[in-house]
């Protein structure tokens, strides 16, 4: 590999790593202005939506080049490829941080409906996936990508526990709706988030074992190729 290319392969894992920087803290900065009905904060994560679609073009534009110019093989072209996908799966994960906080905005308006409980446990658990997977990416750590996988459940059922809570309050008073209809919607956004860590998660499985297991996190191959499923 020659001295340019390698130079340019390390601006792109730069690149990454500070778009997900920049991305963990808007997702810190949704929820933060969640719970503290801070609408200083949620502005600032509006206004931190062009940085996260900078980075976004920059990986794109390094990496179309790398592929055709250095056409690439093995490893490199697996690293530029997952480079690319993950960059596209922080700018989804960026705009989920700005969905949650246009819904939070519209929730300033009114009273709390409710103490607010699951809601920063999901964002913790999904603010985790996010940088384990971004280093798992870095260590190029199969195992911690899996465990970022496998967390994806605990997001779900939380998830699920947030509707049937919200679903009480709304079926109970129907002034209740728009503001349940807000967090509900809030609890959707992290779940996503939630999924698109896996797929980084799963990207950096691509990366080190050249396998493409995308929607299958939780299934092996053997050495012959044959999908087993575990348990």
């Amino acid at each position: 590999m020659d001295r340019l290319f390698d130079k340019e392969l390390r601006t792109l894992r730069k690149i990454i790593l500070h778009m997900a920087a920049h991305v963990e803290e808007s997702i810190a900065l949704s929820v933060r202005s969640l719970k503290e009905r801070n609408e200083d904060l949620a502005r600032e994560v509006l206004r931190g939506e062009d940085i996260t679609n900078g980075y976004d073009i920059a990986i794109d534009e390094i990496g179309m080049r790398l592929l055709a110019l250095r056409q690439p093989m093995a490893a490199d072209l697996r690293f530029i490829t997952s480079a690319m996908k993950i960059g596209s799966d922080l700018e989804r994960i960026g705009d989920l941080a700005v969905n949650i906080v246009e819904r939070t905005l519209e929730l300033l308006q009114h009273p709390p409906l409710k103490p607010l409980i699951d809601i920063p446990e999901m964002a913790r658990l999904v603010q985790d996936m996010v940088k384990d997977a971004i280093q798992a990416f870095v260590d190029k750590n199969e195992a911690l990508a899996r465990d970022v996988c496998a967390r994806d459940d605990a997001v779900d059922q939380l998830n699920d526990q947030v509707f049937r809570e919200l679903l009480t309050y709304m079926m109970g008073n129907r002034e209740t709706i728009p503001r349940a209809m807000g967090l509900l919607l809030i609890g959707r956004y992290l779940e996503r988030i939630a999924d698109h860590a896996t797929n980084i998660g799963e990207d950096v499985i691509y990366l080190v074992k050249g396998k493409i297991i995308k929607h299958h996190c939780d299934q092996m191959k053997d050495d012959k190729g044959t999908r087993q499923e575990e348990g």
